[in-house]
This record gives C-alpha cells, structure tokens and sequence, in this order.
C-alpha cells in the first residue's frame, strides 16, 4: 500500500481509547485515513475520535468487547459500512494484564487476560479476512511484545497470550502464501510507556512500575504506519527489546534469573490493595497516550546493555556450575 493509497484508506484499530491504539489512531488520522476506534470505553474513543479529525483524519466509533464474537463482527460490519464494503488495515492492539503470583491470580483474571491478548486476536482475524480476501488485499498488523520472546514471570497468562501471538501470526502467514496481497505484520515493541501498568490487573499487591527504558507508544504508533504502507512480516522496536530477545536466547535458565529478579523487585515495592483494574470493565483512570513514566527518570541504555550482559554471564556460570 503506498502513501497515496493511505489517504481515505479505512483502518480498523482496536484498543483504541489510550496508550498505543490511541497514539496509532492519531498517526493514521495524520495519513488522512479513515480511522474506526474500537474500545469498551466509549467516552475515551469519541474523545480519541476528535483528536484524529483534529489530525486531518475521519474517524468513526464502534464500542467494541474483544472478548465477545458478536461484538467483534459487529466491528467488522460498522467498518465495512463505513468504508463502502472495504477495510484496508486491520490492527489487532487491545490488550490487558494481570500481574501476580499465578496460583494466587484468580482463574478467571487468567483467562480473561487469554481472551482479550490472544482468542481476541483470532476473533479480529476470523472477521476481517473475508473482506481481505474478497478485495485481494489488505494489512493485517498485531501488536505483540517483547514477551513474546522472553517469559514473563508473575504476567504467566500474558506470556501465554503473546508466545501464542507468534504461532498464531507465522501459521496464518503461511496458510494465506497463496494471497500475496494479504499481509500479516507483526510488531515487537520494548516496554512502552502507556496507562497499562497504572490500570491492569494487580494480584501482587505491590505497586507496579514499568522498568526503564521505555519506549514512546508514538514509536510503535509510526512503526504500524510504516507497515500499513510497505508490509514486511515484523519489525521490533527499541534497544531494550533487541538486547533482552537476545539475552533470553543465549542464557540458559534465563527465566528462572528472571523470575529471581522481578521476585525481588515486587517484593522491595510498596503494598498496595490487589484489584482487578480493567479486567473485566475499562479503566476508570484518565485515558491518555502516555503512562507518565518516562517523566520520573530513566537509566539510560547503558544500563541496560550492563544488564543484559550481567544476565548472560551468570547464566552461563550456572549452566556450566550445573554440568
């Protein structure tokens, strides 16, 4: 898709209401596009709504439930409509977590993290790729993670959901190997600086706080703009997201030092009242880009590359202490 074709282009993108739905929303409306904001909260995604029409966009609000089919399908309908029978890009975005011990993390905050990171993914797919399809072309871009390659220790149902995103993504590409003009694009962000951390699931009973450096959701925002208009099957983000994806791979044990480190970490953290945050309604915090950590100081990414080597020279000394 080139960028003359991405002006009026009708693009579809889900957790629309904050963090990078609504940073990719605003670089879309920028493009010109015709952007549909799906979310639960519906007062959040007309706001968003004005923010792309102020950007030069259209835009128009679906209330979606990525946890229910019906809702999904009624998203794809809506956008079909609104965009004359086609959709163009599709971006499957929304996402919850639940932070906290995994048997002491109730089941159903399991399984609802399940539904919306991963089944909500293949509920986007399932529905727009008929109308793909139909018009022998289209963009379908998923946010992943860095926790797709490397465990999440007390986020278990996370890691779950986007170590399946990979699978999910590298199947469904190879099925559609005989419609070159559907594009499946997957992108791998470092932690990013979004409300997540403030308005997820805390079974931990600590206080949260993403660990540095973080990434601008505007970065991942732009990334999906630069897919939507030149396709490639992935793009990974941000320096942190390099180092621990190679950490990871070369240090054996590395989610036991992982699950050692972030321990700790939760432990030395303030207590707090657990909740479930926006699990099972939305988020009853102010919906922004923007998490505001970045505002609080960062180590810079020396740190982290001293990091990532620490954590792979003492994972080779166990693997070598263990044979």
């Amino acid at each position: 898709m080139n960028e003359s074709r991405l002006e009026g282009a009708v693009v579809v993108i889900t957790g629309a209401s904050s963090g990078i739905g609504r940073a990719a929303a605003q670089a879309f409306a920028r493009q010109r596009a015709r952007v549909v904001l799906a979310a639960r909260d519906e007062q959040a995604l007309h706001e968003a709504a004005e923010e792309c029409r102020a950007a030069g966009g259209e835009a128009l609000v679906v209330p979606t439930d990525m946890t229910n089919s019906d809702s999904v399908e009624a998203l794809a309908s809506a956008a079909a409509e609104y965009g004359g029978g086609r959709i163009d890009v599709w971006i499957n975005n929304a996402g919850v977590g639940a932070v906290g011990a995994f048997d002491e993390t109730p089941l159903d905050a399991h399984e609802q993290v399940v539904q919306t990171d991963l089944i909500g993914y293949l509920r986007g797919a399932h529905v727009v790729l008929p109308y793909f399809k139909q018009q022998n072309g289209g963009v379908l871009i998923n946010t992943l993670s860095v926790g797709s390659w490397v465990p999440q220790p007390f986020a278990v149902a996370y890691s779950a959901s986007k170590f399946g995103l990979r699978g999910f993504s590298q199947a469904l590409r190879g099925e559609l190997g005989a419609w070159p003009g559907i594009h499946i694009c997957d992108v791998f962000p470092s932690v990013v600086d979004t409300p997540g951390f403030r308005d997820g699931g805390n079974y931990a009973g600590r206080s949260l706080q993403p660990p540095p450096p973080l990434c601008d959701p505007r970065e991942v925002a732009d990334a999906m703009v630069g897919l939507a208009l030149q396709p490639r099957q992935s793009t990974t983000i941000g320096t942190s997201a390099r180092l621990l994806r190679l950490a990871s791979f070369l240090t054996p044990g590395f989610e036991r030092l992982s699950g050692l480190f972030t321990g700790a970490a939760l432990r030395r953290a303030d207590r707090v009242a657990p909740s479930s945050g926006n699990l099972f309604h939305p988020a009853l915090g102010q919906r922004r880009i923007d998490g505001g950590w970045r505002k609080q100081g960062e180590r810079p990414v020396a740190v982290w590359v001293a990091g990532a080597v620490a954590l792979g020279v003492v994972g080779l000394l166990l693997s070598r202490r263990r044979r």
